[in-house]
């Protein structure tokens, strides 16, 4: 190091600073002094501010933009459907009965077309898109002076790439962040795709009107064609329709689409895509729409099953068709056994299902078009005494029969006292007859004697999902569920396998794995019996008599406080079917119980379903004639039709006439209508008093305090 002291004429250091002072006695080098720093230098270079943390910071930022990028704006994403598909349901027997969906159809490749129809586009939407690296900063200010001039937003600056961006991977917000987003995924998407494949996936998502997403759907739409067979003036049409798809589609403004297509031509020849020659022989588009049979977008049936449809069809651009379980025939015996019904204002639902689970017939209300509402897999409500097949099978698996005892007489718990209806006591009775009967304080008493949790634990093996209150009236059904879930569970029992799901498609095939880990359970050769036992007392000889059919029948019946809900769930003939009467506000019905409106539903309904006839219990027959009497050639029997509380049948022994709602004629006409002597012992008229609440909160019970 040269320590030669510095004349003092010498040159002083760059920027005015002294130079450093030696002293040749002491050998010591004084240091030039730190010149302070003014305002400007510490606000834009601040001292902990180098250079390699400044670059360090650059390199962590774009790092973490890549990986933002790669997580929000997944170039797969680009690929898919913006707009659901349409896709198509279809009956067991392949009639289409509902559609609902976007029309999409597969992706376009721009190379595969003719080069007009890219063109087109770039000379409306992008001119420059074959040279910007994203987006336009010419375009940019040509729009922002153009509007200026307008004196309002009269025209946008977005590239195709930056279109493609917002509608593949943004929403709709007209917000600076959201801009921000776009711009850096304009960027994203132009560093790691072709101009070619930015313009086709572009192509293949844009909206164009009349609920058509995409060029190939547009194109089949609008002209019944494929996008590689478009002349010139049908793509100027379809590129037009980008300004404003829903206002200009062609096939309620044609003129408006053909005033835009002029437009469009003539940008093409300014941007230099086709000379004036063929501008002059371009013609006004014409319209070849291709029509659609018209279906209903949905139908209580069809809003249920479409998620499941929708599963099973995936994010493919091109429309589907899915074929469900629903049978033709079952869904008009179930509407026509609905709408013969005596309802007055209450409303109705109806679920029929295969032992296996196979949604065949729903109806989910009076009128779809007037709610949509779908009270058989929607509404959760009281089960009332249906709940008591749960308790029943509580007292089965812990070694009860139906020949078993079980005291028929009052009962408090937990400061709580139900009764019967009737306020009649029958000392010990069987099983069987409490379950025909519908005993409520019987019911309450096996519960407390097997315990709560294990009816709870044997309502959520049959498939009940819903909460459920462990209180004592839980066993008079007084924790809301849907309908579909009661049947369901019914179901488990005509199938010896539980738990039953519920399905509006055919089953997939099963992987081992799932056959190996997800298994039903099956209730034993002589459970099962014992429950077919009861069940079949319910309809035999007690308050599901209604439901009577010339088959074997097994049901139970329900009706909840102050007749709020009236409920028959049964099955026979392979097919399980649960019917539900009320009022969508909870009001109480006028007379109305499980084992009268609803089990004559249900009866009219399976009748036709299973190609049985009502066993009218309360008609009188008339003898027999003598075989030579016997009418030529009538040898099956007509089913009866019912109108009202009358049923009009023919059979061998000739015409049968039912006036007295099926009630037998040695008892008495109950003074409230639509209600037989023993139902009454369903009603539970001292349970505590529901709120006025809304939705499925379930309804107060005492503490006891």
């Amino acid at each position: 190091m040269d320590l030669t002291p510095l004349d003092p004429g010498d040159t002083p250091r760059p920027g005015g600073a002294p130079n450093p002072t030696y002293d040749p006695q002491t050998h010591i080098l004084t240091p030039i002094a730190p010149q302070p720093r003014s305002r400007w230098q510490r606000l834009l270079w601040p001292r902990w501010l180098g250079w390699r943390r400044l670059v360090g910071g650059a390199v962590l930022l774009f790092m973490v933009l890549v990986g933002w990028l790669a997580i929000t704006a997944p170039l797969s994403k680009s690929l898919r459907p913006i707009a659901p598909p349409s896709v198509t349901l279809l009956s067991a027997g392949g009639r289409a009965i509902a559609r609902r969906g976007a029309v999409i159809d597969k992706p376009v490749d721009v190379t595969a077309l003719p080069d007009h129809v890219g063109e087109a586009f770039m000379a409306i939407e992008d001119r420059r898109f074959r040279s910007h690296l994203g987006i336009d900063p010419q375009g940019i200010a040509r729009a922002a002076w153009a509007n200026v001039r307008a004196g309002g937003v009269r025209e946008g600056g977005s590239t195709i790439t930056q279109q493609l961006a917002k509608v593949a991977f943004l929403d709709s917000d007209r917000t600076a962040a959201r801009k921000l987003r776009e711009v850096l995924i304009a960027f994203w998407l132009e560093a790691w795709l072709t101009k070619d494949e930015i313009l086709s996936r572009y192509l293949s998502n844009v909206y164009f009107g009349d609920n058509v997403y995409g060029l190939r759907a547009a194109a089949r739409h609008y002209f019944n064609k494929r996008p590689e067979q478009l002349n010139i003036g049908e793509s100027a049409m379809l590129a037009g329709l980008m300004k404003a798809p829903s206002r200009l589609a062609p096939t309620s403004n044609l003129a408006g689409a053909r005033a835009r297509q002029k437009i469009v031509v003539g940008a093409m020849a300014e941007a230099g895509f086709i000379d004036a020659a063929t501008r002059a022989r371009v013609r006004p588009a014409r319209l070849n729409v291709r029509t659609v049979g018209a279906l209903p977008t949905g139908t209580y049936f069809a809003d249920w099953a479409m998620p499941q449809a929708r599963d099973r069809a995936g994010t493919l651009y091109a429309e589907q068709t899915v074929q469900t379980t629903l049978d033709d025939r079952m869904q008009r015996a179930a509407v026509r056994a609905v709408n013969r019904a005596a309802l007055g204002g209450a409303q109705v639902a109806l679920v029929a299902m295969r032992p296996n689970g196979e949604i065949v017939a729903m109806v989910g209300g009076r009128d779809y078009k007037a709610s949509s509402f779908n009270r058989a897999t929607q509404a959760r409500r009281q089960p009332g005494s249906t709940f008591k097949l749960f308790v029943y099978l509580a007292a089965l698996r812990a070694g009860m029969t139906p020949d078993d005892s079980v005291s028929d007489t009052a009962i408090t718990v937990d400061g709580w006292s139900p009764a019967n209806s009737d306020k009649r006591y029958r000392g010990d009775i069987t099983l069987r007859e409490a379950f025909a009967r519908s005993s409520n304080v019987a019911a309450v008493r096996l519960q407390e004697q097997v315990g709560r949790d294990k009816v709870i634990r044997a309502a959520r093996d049959l498939g009940v999902t819903s909460p459920l209150r462990s209180d004592p009236s839980l066993a008079l059904g007084t924790s809301g569920m849907t309908l579909l879930e009661l049947t369901s569970a019914f179901a488990a029992v005509a199938n010896d396998a539980y738990p039953v799901k519920p399905h509006g498609l055919p089953a997939a095939e099963r992987s081992w794995f799932d056959t190996v880990w997800d298994r039903q359970s099956t209730f034993g050769k002589s459970r099962r019996a014992m429950l077919l036992d009861l069940l079949s007392a319910t309809v035999n000889q007690g308050t599901g008599r209604n439901a009577a059919l010339r088959t074997q029948v097994f049901g139970k019946t329900g009706t909840t406080q102050n007749n709020r809900d009236a409920i028959f769930i049964g099955f026979a003939g392979e097919i399980v079917t649960g019917v539900w009467v009320g009022n969508d506000d909870n009001t109480p019905l006028k007379g109305v119980a499980g084992g009268g409106l609803p089990a004559r539903i249900w009866r009219d309904f399976m009748a036709s379903a299973i190609g049985s006839v009502p066993l009218v219990l309360a008609a009188a027959k008339r003898p027999a004639r003598p075989p030579e009497e016997v009418l030529p050639g009538l040898n099956l029997d007509i089913p009866p039709i019912t109108v009202g509380d009358v049923t009009i049948g023919i059979d061998r022994d000739g015409l049968t006439i039912d006036p007295a709602s099926d009630q037998p004629r040695d008892r008495p006409r109950d003074r409230q209508q639509d209600r037989a002597p023993d139902e009454r012992e369903e009603r539970r008229f001292d349970l505590p008093p529901l709120r006025p609440d809304p939705g499925d909160e379930e309804p107060p019970y005492p503490d006891g305090n």
